[in-house]
């Protein structure tokens, strides 16, 4: 048990890394100085920027449930 949470654990961490990855900066920091900030003529649609909102925050809320599962796991063992 203790193992397929900890495959999952990895899954999800990997997953949430792209899934920030793929947003849109918001400007200022970081994004800025990589390219970020820079508005293009095409943009995204706010219908997909709403539904990549949605699953990272179903995949960060999966990722939480993991950690929690794998601490009450290891503490009980």
């Amino acid at each position: 048990m203790v193992l397929g949470f900890s495959i999952a654990l990895i899954v999800f961490s990997l997953l949430l890394m792209l899934l920030v990855l793929m947003h849109k900066g918001k400007g200022g920091g970081l994004s800025d100085m990589f390219g970020g900030g820079m508005q293009s003529s095409v943009g995204g649609s706010s219908v997909a920027e709403r539904n990549l909102d949605r699953i990272t925050v179903v995949v960060g809320l999966l990722w939480a449930v993991c950690i929690v599962a794998l601490g009450i796991m290891m503490k009980t063992s």
